[in-house]
């Protein structure tokens, strides 16, 4: 297949970019500094930017699908008001123009797979959430419903949309693990807040095996938890860390200090969500990492 992808040098896209080289596919990646980029068979990397006319609007034209995981990270800073105009730009102009590149291709993709977050069910408490449960009213919950909006306009086109609501991405290295593993090596590893908040995880390879399985089946369409079946607490997750690394977790971080460090972004670690991933498990996909120890214990942390 001939696929449009964006993000493809961030965290999720950079191991799904590597699972689809070798299986074969042309691939477009979209990228502000292309040029960087080393030269392969089966892949051309294009400048682009959100609002700009160029070669990448052409490449949409005739492509079997594109993948949307573009954004600036949510927890790379403090969530100051330019920031936050930075994570919704980086979100729904992007989603916006590859949408209009859609509707001006003479033949359209077949698919569109767009990122989204389970922070669209805002703070819930205990309440399992599937993908049929209401969104928030939080400024994550309220950015997640206006990107996902601009996806869904590709159906308007014949385009199939599936909106991929990510949890707590586990990988080696990267994302969240990255931030705490180095405390818990150094005895200083513990729950954030109370401990009882949510936290729905994914292994990255099960991220990535339901973005292929997305990909390929033309029947999923609609929004998707991309969480394991078994979400945890924050104390059972650093309890379980702990474990697998040979440290305590005696350490605990007050909401207190969270707050005082992060501003409005500590509300998003003290709260969580109990997302479950009710429509994949629906649609025939299988996790390959059910429980959180099996999938740390793969990381080989």
């Amino acid at each position: 297949m001939k696929l449009i992808i964006t993000g493809a040098t961030g965290f999720i896209g950079s191991v799904l970019v590597e699972r689809l080289r070798r299986q074969s596919h042309s691939l477009v990646l979209l990228s502000r500094s292309p040029r960087r980029r080393q030269k392969r068979a089966r892949e051309e990397w294009l400048a682009w930017e959100p609002g700009s006319h160029g070669e990448w609007e052409k490449a949409v034209d005739g492509a079997d699908g594109v993948v949307n995981l573009a954004g600036e990270p949510i927890a790379a800073k403090r969530w100051s008001s330019a920031q936050k105009e930075r994570l919704r730009s980086s979100r729904i102009e992007t989603t916006r123009a590859l949408v209009n590149a859609i509707a001006g291709a003479t033949i359209k993709p077949k698919f569109l797979v767009s990122a989204s977050a389970v922070g669209y069910y805002g703070p819930r408490g205990d309440e399992t959430l599937t993908e049929a449960s209401t969104p928030g009213n939080d400024f994550l919950a309220r950015l997640c419903v206006d990107w996902e909006e601009e996806a869904r306009r590709a159906q308007e086109h014949g385009v199939r949309v599936a909106l991929l609501r990510t949890g707590i991405v586990l990988a080696k290295s990267k994302g969240a693990l990255a931030k705490m593993v180095p405390p818990f090596k150094l005895f200083l590893g513990g729950r954030l807040g109370s401990g009882k908040q949510w936290m729905p995880w994914i292994h990255i390879h099960d991220e990535v095996d339901l973005i292929q399985f997305l990909i390929e089946n033309e029947k999923a369409s609609g929004a998707f938890n991309a969480v394991a079946p078994n979400p945890v607490t924050m104390s059972e997750f650093a309890s379980s860390l702990g474990k697998i690394l040979n440290r305590p977790a005696w350490a605990p971080v007050p909401a207190s200090l969270l707050s005082l460090l992060l501003g409005e972004m500590a509300e998003m670690l003290l709260s969580g969500q109990r997302a479950v991933p009710a429509a994949p498990q629906q649609s025939g996909f299988r996790f390959k990492y059910k429980n959180l120890v099996d999938a740390l214990v793969s990381l080989e942390l």
